[in-house]
């Protein structure tokens, strides 16, 4: 059973004279991050798992639902994986699930 969103406090004219600089600007940021992929070399940046990732968010914006763009991308870029670590296997977090990482879980 899908939970029923809450109604919005504010309406969507107040959203959007709110909001919309804000995302404007971080959609701006997403794109000079894509244009520095693409005149770094875009082959080989399509291959890291990270920008994988960041595509199919993409992605999700555009044709997820009301209800559900956010959960699908927060799951999308989260460790699914509940299992302690056996060893560290880096020093900082990464974004994205790497689904070639097979570090041995404890």
């Amino acid at each position: 059973m899908k939970p029923t969103p809450l109604p919005s406090p504010l309406t969507p004219v107040e959203i959007v004279d709110e909001y919309f600089i804000e995302t404007r600007n971080r959609i701006i940021e997403v794109a000079a991050f894509l244009d520095r992929l693409d005149r770094a070399d875009p082959e080989v940046a399509n291959l890291d798992f990270r920008v994988k990732a960041l595509h199919r968010a993409l992605e999700l914006v555009l044709a997820g639902s009301a209800t559900g763009r956010v959960r699908e991308i927060q799951l999308l870029m989260s460790d699914q994986d509940n299992r302690p670590l056996a060893a560290l296997d880096r020093k900082g977090a990464v974004g994205a699930p790497d689904p070639s990482n097979q570090s041995p879980r404890v």
